[in-house]
């Protein structure tokens, strides 16, 4: 099962989180975690237990989280041409269209989203991603005359999606308007991880998918997980500062592992839906911190999207943990927000 080639590319550039749990604090671990790990959405998650759940193996809790994930990917894959969403996009149908409550309620908390951000943040972006040449598509790069990135802009754009909740239904205002949640969903699917594990009973875990995180509780020896915000760099893993989670999301969007360099001038995979064109500043990566996961992807995307200053300022006012990582020439800067510094340091003071 595959999510869409945009999905699989940001699943890459998302993995600017270093997922291991960082075991290097120099503490004893008394207990051994369990480990399971699988495979969805285009990519791989993987849950770490303190303890597993009572009267459960570690086989009997995969299939849960198998079945889970399942119905996330049944509901929102953009790759499965029976899922709800691509059954939706496939339709050009400007009525409302009937879906669950569970879509429903994860294309308006993306419709919110992009309000709040200006529409630097939307859902309806893939047709000009695969334009510049990053889509699922997969044809050669090019850079596209400007009647082109207009011709496709007239039919992308939030304004044009309409969701409600009663009846749930989705309705286009242009026919060919095209829905992917890629951007949110692989943070949504950690969440519904998070919602099983905490109905199961389960008191500490670290559950991720394609490098989106969300903690509970703390690892053997009492101790914060530990994850390592990466150096934006394309051809190197190397860390680049390390954050304690405790009940706690992380996401982390970055433009660095996908993109193409012609005559000169690097083309992001991130595009700004504002002018149809790759983002051109120096942002290199974002990291939130929020309650959810799913928030945080998407809001990651969202900074990214807006820039070092737009972004940080968005942030800010929205009171929301999120670290910025720019380039400087050969070098990189870095700016976080006051709700971050003050999250990592109550968490891990040393």
């Amino acid at each position: 099962m595959r999510w869409s080639l945009s999905a699989q590319i940001r699943a890459l550039a998302c993995l600017s989180l270093l997922v291991a749990v960082l075991l290097t604090s120099g503490c004893s671990e008394p207990e051994t975690l369990v480990e399971i790990h699988g495979s969805t959405m285009g990519t791989t998650y993987s849950v770490k237990l303190v303890a597993l759940p009572r009267d459960l193996t570690a086989d009997a809790l995969k299939a849960q989280l198998d079945a889970r994930l399942d119905t996330v990917n049944a509901l929102m894959s953009t790759y499965r041409p029976d899922s709800e969403l691509s059954r939706f996009n496939a339709s050009r149908s400007t009525d409302w269209f009937s879906v669950d409550p569970e879509l429903a309620g994860l294309v308006a908390r993306a419709q919110s989203i992009s309000a709040l951000s200006g529409g630097a943040f939307d859902v309806t972006v893939g047709p000009l991603v695969n334009l510049w040449g990053f889509g699922p598509d997969a044809h050669p790069f090019r850079v596209p005359d400007q009647q082109t990135i207009e011709e496709t802009r007239a039919r992308v754009g939030h304004d044009k999606l309409n969701v409600r909740d009663q009846p749930p239904a989705l309705r286009k205002d242009h026919p060919e308007l095209y829905v992917d949640l890629s951007a949110i969903a692989k943070g949504y699917g950690v969440d519904r991880i998070a919602d099983l594990l905490d109905r199961l009973g389960v008191s500490a875990y670290l559950a991720e998918i394609g490098g989106e995180i969300k903690a509970k509780g703390t690892k053997p020896g009492d101790q914060p997980w530990r994850i390592a915000i990466e150096r934006p760099e394309a051809t190197s893993r190397t860390v680049y500062r390390v954050v304690a989670l405790e009940d706690d999301a992380m996401a982390t969007s970055g433009d660095y592992r996908n993109f193409y360099e012609q005559d000169g001038r690097i083309y992001s995979h991130t595009i700004d839906p504002a002018t149809g064109r790759p983002v051109a500043h120096a942002l290199a990566s974002v990291t939130v911190i929020t309650e959810d996961c799913a928030t945080a992807d998407a809001l990651a995307t969202t900074f990214l999207v807006l820039g070092p200053e737009r972004g940080l300022s968005l942030a800010e006012s929205l009171g929301v943990g999120a670290f910025f990582v720019s380039r400087a020439g050969e070098d990189y800067v870095h700016a976080a927000t006051s709700a971050f510094e003050a999250s990592v340091s109550e968490k891990d003071p040393h």
